[in-house]
């Protein structure tokens, strides 16, 4: 690598974790694209700006394939074989057989059963003496990762187990604890392949498990087994901090959140500038440049990583004008919270559809609905990777 002495993200501490934006309004004043320490100790290149970060993002020459890592990058590869990490034109291939099945038909049968979730979760969350509750732990983590346990045929019984490994999976800072649950999740998976291969139903897997396109093309154990992490994983997590962020969002700001009670049709465009914002995805996974070649000023290797922060993007004013600002009614058209290019997220029309559902439902049931803690005092995940609270204390009373 280049002698640049790379940011020590880890060093940042809480500060960074709560609140990284004006980190990335410093560095991108420098320039759109910096050498940064993870905390697993890799070195990689970090992308600040929005218009370089949509470049990057459909750059043929940065792989999300991992055999085009340097051998000397200390982050082990994960296993599994689905759309995240494949390029065309095997990504073209895994993403059109699981298209054929997570359909937007399918995504808005669910609507009845997400509020039917939604309004189960916020009877019990209501039902508390003192209107006192933890919106993650009641709310915003438990609805997506229902959905998407329904959606693909999870049991009820073990939506607790896929939750343990799920968020370890995604969350834990130790590489010790994400290998363990990988591993406790390709048992699960592989189990729960063999159960709908033995006993089909109507739901996704037992789809994805029995289609065929029209070359007689279709998944291996392998290409299931990572399609199904990668669609429980994303499609709890995205949502998670989606809620989460954007609730926080609307407390911290209550002009924003009294113009959406009083008008409903902000809706949507509430929910995309939660996207913009404060974004679920802090940073899209790794890629690998394939070759040499120029990238905002900087010389980069065959090899090397890079990541693109989505959210750093989003709070470029070169794109969105006074990006710290949270405006319902901003024009958000080109952010970047779900992607951009061949690996835009292909579940965002459930993830949007949920969190709308979410948003109002809660509106509408808690009148009176605040943050029951300090800013100061909330937790935020560290790394960043995803974004969102650990906890977010609320009070939500009725009258």
């Amino acid at each position: 690598m280049a002698s640049e002495t790379p940011l020590d993200l880890a060093a940042l501490g809480d500060d960074f974790a709560r609140d990284p934006y004006p980190v990335y309004e410093r560095l991108r004043a420098q320039g759109p694209v910096h050498r940064v320490r993870m905390p697993e100790g890799a070195e990689v290149w970090l992308v600040v700006g929005h218009a370089d970060a949509r470049a990057a993002l459909t750059d043929p020459r940065l792989s999300k394939q991992w055999e085009n890592a340097a051998d000397s990058f200390p982050i082990k590869s994960p296993s599994g074989s689905h759309m995240m990490n494949s390029d065309a034109p095997r990504h073209t291939r895994l993403r059109k057989l699981v298209a054929r099945e997570f359909t937007p038909r399918r995504i808005e049968a669910l609507r009845p059963r997400v509020q039917e979730i939604t309004d189960e979760l916020l009877d019990k969350m209501l039902a508390a003496p003192d209107g006192r509750a933890d919106l993650v732990d009641s709310f915003s983590f438990p609805l997506p990762m229902s959905v998407i346990c329904e959606l693909l045929g999870v049991p009820f019984l073990d939506q607790a187990e896929v939750r343990r490994w799920a968020d370890a999976a995604i969350s834990s800072q130790d590489p010790t604890e994400r290998r363990a649950a990988a591993a406790d999740a390709a048992r699960f998976i592989a189990a729960l392949v063999e159960e709908k291969r033995t006993r089909p139903g109507e739901d996704l897997l037992s789809a994805l498990i029995r289609t065929v396109d029209e070359d007689g093309d279709r998944l291996t154990m392998d290409e299931l087994m990572g399609t199904v992490f990668l669609l429980i994983v994303a499609g709890h997590e995205t949502t998670t901090n989606l809620i989460g962020n954007g609730v926080y969002a609307l407390l911290r700001h209550p002009e924003q959140l009294a113009a959406l009670r009083a008008d409903f049709s902000l809706l949507d465009g509430a929910v995309e500038e939660m996207l913009r914002y404060d974004g679920a995805v802090e940073s899209a996974t790794f890629r690998f440049a394939t070759e040499p070649f120029e990238m905002g000023g900087h010389r980069i290797a065959a090899g090397e990583a890079v990541m693109v922060d989505l959210n750093a993007a989003n709070r470029d004013g070169a794109r969105f004008p006074d990006p710290d600002r949270f405006d319902i009614r901003r024009a958000t058209a080109g952010h970047v919270a779900f992607g951009h290019g061949i690996h835009h997220c292909l579940g965002a029309p459930l993830a949007r559809m949920e969190a709308r559902i979410a948003i109002r439902s809660l509106l509408e049931r808690c009148p009176r609905l605040g943050l029951d803690a300090q800013p100061h005092q909330v937790m935020w995940r560290h790394g960043i990777l995803v974004r969102g609270p650990h906890h977010l204390p609320i009070r939500c009373t009725t009258s």
